[in-house]
């Protein structure tokens, strides 16, 4: 008696077991059918489409397929672990050089593609500054009366007691001339302070050569950068917290914060 109530106990759990396994299959069965039925495309022509895209993006970094392949298995390792997103399959391989006159190709490589892209962004930044200047003759964004220069120092020194370890949080996004002109004087008083911490609102993650186009067009030092005078930072979320602790929301950019240890103060920007 024993015996057959085991054996009925195992040919139950076996049929529920091919019941639950099936499901997923059934499931798969149908999602299968299901992008046959959209797709005409045999299976040897897709995998045709995809190599050609990978020759077409290889192409476009300057790249075999052979170098192609080979920042693929890195960046699925651990390179990709440890980097950004953004990082160039040029990069990739440059770190991950097997001699230095490799290291040295791909160096050279990616900086004449940094040149050209320089190139490109500041021919674009003339053309804008040109179209500006035509289609708005007369149209000044920032009245420059209202700030003196001849004695902006000490007017600023007045109003503002810098302490040397004083940093501020200075948000703003890639577009905002008015925040341009706050942060070119402010940065003029870089030696009375620990530093500015920027935030671009509109960058998200990802996107981080956006930001280091904007600090260029904005000629920000890469010395500062460097000796973390300043630091360019993706918003992801920092403007809310801090605008909700300073009673800064709402408020039209650019926003600063001081920072002075664990104490943040609103600074209004017209004291600059």
């Amino acid at each position: 008696m024993p015996n057959k109530c085991s054996v009925r106990q195992r040919y139950s759990l076996l049929v529920g077991y091919c019941v639950l396994a099936a499901l997923p299959a059934i499931a798969d069965t149908r999602q299968i059918s299901d992008q046959q039925t959209s797709s005409s495309q045999p299976i040897g022509q897709s995998a045709t489409e995809l190599l050609n895209h990978q020759k077409s993006r290889a192409a476009q970094w300057g790249l075999d397929e052979v170098e192609w392949q080979r920042y693929r298995s890195l960046i699925r390792g651990i390179r990709g672990s440890l980097s950004p997103a953004t990082l160039s399959p040029i990069e990739v391989l440059g770190i991950h050089a097997r001699n230095a006159e490799e290291r040295q190709r791909y160096a050279e490589q990616w900086a004449m593609m940094m040149r050209d892209d320089a190139e490109r962004i500041l021919a674009f930044q003339r053309a804008y500054d040109d179209a500006h200047r035509r289609l708005f003759p007369n149209g000044l964004l920032i009245d420059t009366s209202v700030v003196s220069s001849a004695s902006s120092n000490q007017v600023l020194a007045e109003k503002i007691a810098w302490q040397p370890t004083d940093r501020v949080l200075f948000f703003t996004d890639t577009q905002c001339p008015t925040c341009d002109a706050v942060l070119e004087r402010l940065v003029s008083h870089l030696d009375q302070f620990a530093g500015i911490d920027l935030y671009l609102i509109d960058v998200s993650a990802g996107e981080e050569s956006r930001i280091r186009d904007w600090a260029s067009s904005r000629q920000i030092d890469p010395r500062w950068v460097g000796e973390h005078k300043i630091t360019l930072n993706i918003d992801a979320g920092a403007f809310d917290r801090v605008s909700t602790h300073t009673g800064q929301q709402g408020q039209e950019l650019p926003v600063l914060v001081r920072r002075r240890g664990d104490r943040l103060t609103p600074l209004p920007v017209s004291r600059f």
